[in-house]
């Protein structure tokens, strides 16, 4: 019986722990799946092996809801790794209402100059509701979501009179947000670095933007304590994008600074993305755990009984 329980437990264990430790890339690995569906294998042919041998009705029950117990757990858990999509982690502007293929509408909160957004990410589903979705682990159906920070630009732009201008994202999600995402990457002095545009169009200039953290800001600045802070690059090229001399400079720490006859500023926060990764499906594996459990108590139970059990006494003789 120890095959049947070892074989089992390792496939339950191999499910359980995407469950436990979520987004791992192995788990759509095909030696793993394939490592589940064999020890599943191997547990239910040593299971059915024992179900001849023993005459117990009880213990052929507790092997039997062992090995299904077992093998539910271990369809769910492939069933995820080679069917179900590859983990996403989905970048949203701020008010931006996605629609998730399979689990729903992420509705991303507006963002301040405060550092950090201004609400939380919400998760939509249909017939049950709204959900906030914060750092720890939400599980819906099939998935795993959770929100994870990361770093944006928050942008301002005035004329050289101190008026503001208006900001907009062409090519952005939403047009007029001040936020850039920082999707795209380039290098500069050996530095990989995300990077943005927008357009100033009462100005009818475009701006790119790279943005730095406070060591690479540092290090560009050969060490300057004093400016030791998270910086955007700014370069300013005309309506037709075109560069203008002299337009480039640096924003620390959120000041503002002229470039291309513009007052600019950028501010580095913190705003959330939300990480999406397929599980296996958590009712299935549970119940399938469970039964799994219960039947191995119980064969354990059966298996002891015979050695407690007390001996007959045989009648005196008279």
């Amino acid at each position: 019986m120890s095959a049947a329980i070892a074989a089992t437990f390792l496939a339950v264990a191999a499910v359980v722990i995407e469950l436990l430790l979520p987004g791992r890339a192995a788990y759509h690995a095909g030696w793993y799946n394939v490592s589940i569906a064999a020890l599943a294998i191997v547990g239910f042919i040593a299971g059915r092996r024992l179900l001849r041998r023993t005459p117990d009705a009880r213990l052929r029950f507790a092997v039997t809801a062992m090995i299904v117990g077992g093998a539910v757990v271990a369809l769910a858990g492939v069933a995820s790794g080679l069917l179900a999509p590859d983990d996403q982690t989905f970048v949203g502007a701020p008010g931006q209402r996605m629609r998730v293929e399979s689990l729903g509408i992420l509705a991303f909160p507006l963002a301040s100059t405060e550092h950090v957004a201004s609400g939380a990410v919400t998760l939509e589903r249909p017939l049950r509701g709204a959900v906030t979705i914060g750092e720890r682990a939400y599980y819906a159906g099939n998935f795993v979501v959770r929100a994870t920070p990361r770093d944006v630009a928050y942008v301002e732009a005035r004329d050289l009179r101190g008026n503001r201008l208006t900001v907009t994202q062409p090519s952005g999600s939403v047009f007029l947000s001040p936020v850039l995402l920082m999707e795209h990457r380039q290098t500069i002095a050996g530095m990989d670095l995300p990077y943005d545009s927008f357009s100033v169009p009462a100005a009818q200039r475009v701006v790119k933007a790279v943005m730095f953290t406070a060591a690479q800001a540092a290090m560009l600045l050969h060490g300057n304590a004093a400016l030791g802070e998270p910086a955007v690059l700014f370069a300013v090229d005309d309506e037709n994008q075109r560069p203008i001399p002299n337009a480039i400079a640096l924003s620390a720490g959120g000041r503002a600074v002229r470039a291309g006859g513009l007052m600019l500023r950028g501010d580095v926060i913190t705003y959330p993305a939300v990480a999406v990764a397929a599980t296996p499906n958590l009712i299935a594996t549970a119940l399938g755990a469970l039964l799994a459990l219960g039947g191995l108590i119980g064969a354990m139970v059966c298996s002891l009984r015979p050695r407690f059990a007390r001996p007959r006494r045989s009648p005196e003789r008279s």
